[in-house]
């Protein structure tokens, strides 16, 4: 059996894309997986937020794409870069063992977020850390950033900024997570729904593609991440509001927090649900959806 993988281009994509399709040809006897680098729009627009140009969605249209067409069979994606939902025709169909969720702060002193000197410059693209920063930190200055991984370390060392906040997962994909100065905590800066998940999309009808992909399917993954996304559904999340997510398998129970903030970062609520461990995706999407409602201020 013969696969295509659809992917970005950019370091990390490429990296947790191929570390996947190799655990993947080892699952499956005899699978062998090509792959089809694909530029996507959020790739080349760089001059503007991503708020302004149509959000996260832009990292996985053209993949999408090239399912749709054909081109490709199963594409990889960071799943907090996919929308609540995705195009007519294909399916979320695994979600595989979790990297750790947490953002880091990386500084031009080693030091830690008490460390930075009042007025210090943060760069961060991200309303969710920004909100999170400014409330530890309110006299911080947050300066949006975009490009990969490099780009943003090089303009901590060699640029203007003297912080930037990055995901611990990215990092530990690239080898790259001793440059990290301080893993903040969940409590300081409630992770990005989906954040440290990869999300692997393919044609709802390429029955032979989804049994390959779900020998790859973790339980407990999914299970928090479809309460995490939930969240994203009920409150109509997308890069333009303050929205976080974190489910955690705690005992035999899901630990759901959340936090929503208005688009400016002003009025910052937060919610917390606990439920018996779900015996099925249709229970984490329950919790993930009233906490959600809660949050927006709306019955379910």
């Amino acid at each position: 059996m013969r696969l295509v993988l659809a992917t970005r281009r950019s370091m990390l994509a490429l990296a947790q894309s191929r570390a996947f399709a190799r655990a993947l040809e080892a699952a499956v006897p005899g699978l062998t997986v090509d792959e089809l680098q694909v530029v996507t729009s959020g790739d080349t627009i760089q001059d503007r937020s991503l708020q302004e140009v149509g959000g996260k969605g832009l990292f996985v249209k053209e993949l999408e794409e090239a399912l749709i067409d054909r081109r490709a069979d199963f594409a990889v994606h960071s799943i907090k870069d996919v929308p609540a939902e995705v195009a007519p025709g294909c399916a979320l169909v695994c979600i595989p063992p979790r990297e750790d969720p947490r953002d880091v702060l990386v500084t031009k002193t080693g030091g830690g977020l008490a460390s930075l000197a009042p007025g210090a410059r943060v760069g961060t693209s991200s309303l969710r850390r920004a909100v999170a920063l400014l409330e530890a930190r309110p006299d911080l200055l947050i300066e949006p950033v975009r490009g990969n991984v490099d780009t943003r370390l090089r303009k901590v060392t060699e640029g203007p900024l003297d912080a930037t906040v990055l995901a611990l997962a990215g990092l530990k994909r690239l080898g790259l997570e001793g440059r990290a100065s301080e893993v903040l905590s969940v409590e300081v800066s409630l992770p990005a729904i989906g954040q440290g998940a990869l999300g692997i999309e393919c044609r709802e009808d390429d029955g032979a593609t989804i049994d390959a992909l779900r020998t790859m399917e973790d339980r407990e993954t999914m299970l928090t991440v479809m309460a995490e996304r939930a969240v994203m559904t009920a409150v109509e999340g997308s890069c333009k509001i303050p929205v976080a997510a974190y489910a955690l398998h705690r005992g035999d129970t899901l630990w759901l927090r959340a936090m929503l903030a208005d688009d400016d970062g002003s009025n910052v609520r937060r919610g917390e649900r606990t439920i018996p461990w779900p015996s099925c995706p249709e229970e984490s999407e329950k919790i993930g959806l009233e906490l959600g409602y809660q949050l927006k201020g709306k019955k379910a």
